[in-house]
């Protein structure tokens, strides 16, 4: 069975609106079920936590209900091991303060230049204490992350590899097994950026086999908000980064400074109930959370993979325009976040000659500033980017395709 459109689109309001959406990289539409649980927190249970009266047993319950939804959503095996908190920038910035206190000077860190900055910077300050920073950069001819260009890097010394699941430019995932595994054989852990790759596939952790995993629930139809997945032991060890007195044990209030925001949290329940209501609509019948998502996913993935052919079926055979990327729409291999230039223009230009048309799509470097110098696109103003997710329609490409063909 393919892809209701018209059952997926009913659960977004916002896509009443005229636009075509393609800016969905940078922000996905939210879901009416993910803005109905947070008016239910802040009508029925807007207290703080931890008092003995009722209606703040009710909101504890609430938010250890969400989470234990998320954990189940990721494959984590234990609900501590899910911290939320404001953005991915945020929590990263964290976990680096925090992993950054068990380093000593001389010690490594691999950086993926690819990476969206969220997954750079924190790194690289830590050079101030004395760690050293490799880079792990892309093959200009094929984009992709080298293995051998990995195994090159890593040492005896080497603590952690930062890398992207896919990257928000080119559009292509990374074997993070494979990676994971390699890292591990050298002694090492490894932190990956999942934002570009969380709205596509379904995200489990353990399958992975990764130690610390983050991505944005604003970009897979949540609130504005983001999950930081860290095994447990990892997280037990590890200095907190909140209150002085908070207990190294608890988890994970001690790496949410400032608390976790209550009705935010509680609104993930509504991507949760929509992953499952989707796969009972589509008569993909599921025994756990998990089983619904794998099958919703899947629903998402194949319908993805049909828009973005289209779209990139177009671009191969236009002239002067090269595809940052994987040119091909395979499923496992890249997801509908395409980025194109054009020869001699400025990506810019090409944007807003398409926003009068009521089409929504981006240009820029989207803070992977290192990819984008080392591609040397700075000039271009980077490049276009047309991002994709399952809630878009053929129809939809189609009217971009139209008016590609006035402005390129």
């Amino acid at each position: 069975m393919s892809l209701d459109l018209d059952f997926v689109r009913a659960h977004f309001p916002g896509l009443k609106s005229p636009w075509a959406f393609f800016d969905n990289a940078g922000g996905s539409h939210v879901l009416a079920g993910v803005a109905h649980r947070i008016q239910e927190f802040l009508l029925s249970s807007p207290v703080q936590h931890g008092a003995s009266y009722a209606m703040s047993q009710l909101g504890m319950q609430r938010v250890a209900e969400a989470t234990a939804a998320v954990a189940a959503l990721i494959g984590a095996a234990h609900r501590e091991e899910v911290v939320m908190g404001p953005s991915t920038t945020a929590q990263l910035r964290w976990l680096s303060i925090s992993l950054g206190r068990t380093l000593v000077p001389g010690d490594e860190i691999i950086v993926s230049r690819t990476d969206h900055d969220a997954n750079v910077s924190p790194w690289l300050d830590l050079q101030r204490q004395g760690i050293v920073i490799r880079y792990w950069s892309c093959n200009p001819d094929t984009y992709r992350l080298e293995l051998a260009d990995l195994e090159a890097l890593l040492g005896s010394r080497t603590r952690l590899v930062a890398v992207t699941h896919c990257s928000n430019i080119l559009g292509m995932i990374n074997p993070i097994r494979e990676i994971a595994r390699r890292v591990h054989a050298a002694g090492a852990l490894i932190c990956v950026d999942g934002v570009a790759f969380a709205p596509h596939r379904r995200v489990d952790v353990q399958a992975l086999g990764i130690d610390f995993y983050v991505f944005s629930t604003y970009k897979v139809y949540g609130p504005h908000y983001a999950v930081l997945y860290g095994k447990r032991a990892h997280l037990r060890r590890l200095p907190g980064v909140n209150h002085r007195f908070i207990a190294e044990d608890d988890l994970p209030y001690k790496f949410q400074p400032g608390n976790v925001n209550f009705e935010l949290a509680y609104g993930m329940l509504g991507l949760t109930e929509y992953l499952q209501a989707l796969a009972e609509h589509h008569q993909r019948p599921a025994d756990s959370l998990a089983a619904a998502a794998e099958e919703a996913f899947a629903l998402f993935a194949a319908h993805e993979t049909q828009i973005a052919e289209r779209l990139l079926g177009y671009l191969r055979q236009k002239a002067g325009i090269r595809i940052i990327g994987e040119p091909v729409a395979d499923p496992a291999r890249r997801v509908p976040t395409i980025a194109f230039v054009a020869q001699g223009r400025n990506s810019r230009e090409i944007v807003e000659a398409i926003d009068p048309h009521q089409i929504a799509v981006r240009y820029g470097d989207f803070y992977a500033k290192f990819l984008i110098e080392d591609l040397g696109l700075q000039a271009q103003e980077g490049v276009v980017r047309v991002s994709m997710v399952h809630y878009n329609t053929l129809d939809e490409v189609d009217r971009l395709l139209a008016v590609l063909d006035q402005v390129l």
